[in-house]
C-alpha cells in the first residue's frame, strides 16, 4: 500500500461547549497542524497515487477557509462540539469530496491542536462513475 501525505499549519479559535472543561470553555487560538494521508495499493502510469499539485490546491483551499475562523461560528459545526474529533472528519469529508483519482483507496486526515495532541479520522474513497 502506498501513502502519499501533505501537511499544512494554520491558526484557527473555537471554545467547547457541552461541558465543563475549564479554560477550553473560552474562546482561544490553536496552532493547527493538518496532515493529509492518501493511501492507494497501485501507482498511475507516471509511477504516481494522485496530482500532488491538485492535492496541495485542495488543501491549501480548506486550510484558507478554516485560517483565523471562530469554528463554532461555521455552518458545518453548527449544533456540534467544535472538537478535534469533528473538526477531523468534517475536514476529512471535505477533502474526499474533491479529491479523485483511479488510484486512490483511502483518506485520512490528522490533526494536531498543539505538541501532543491529536485526533485522526479516515474513510473509503468512493469511486465517481463516469457517464459514457
Amino acid at each position: 500500500m502506498y501513502t502519499l501525505a501533505v501537511k499544512r499549519d494554520f491558526v484557527a479559535q473555537h471554545y467547547l461547549i457541552g461541558g465543563d472543561w475549564g479554560p477550553e470553555n473560552e474562546w482561544h487560538s490553536h496552532h493547527y497542524q493538518l496532515e493529509l494521508q492518501l493511501e492507494g495499493a497501485q501507482l498511475d502510469q507516471h509511477g504516481y497515487l494522485v496530482d500532488i499539485v491538485h492535492v496541495e490546491e485542495q488543501l491549501e483551499a480548506l486550510v484558507a477557509y478554516y485560517k483565523d475562523k471562530t469554528l463554532n461560528d461555521l455552518p458545518e459545526f453548527e449544533g456540534l462540539n467544535p472538537s478535534i474529533e469533528h473538526f477531523t472528519r468534517i475536514a476529512c469529508q471535505t477533502l474526499a469530496a474533491h479529491l479523485s483519482a483511479p488510484t486512490l483507496n483511502r483518506i485520512r486526515v490528522k490533526i494536531w491542536e498543539n505538541e501532543i495532541a491529536w485526533a485522526s479520522y479516515e474513510q473509503p474513497v468512493i469511486q465517481q462513475q463516469r457517464a459514457v
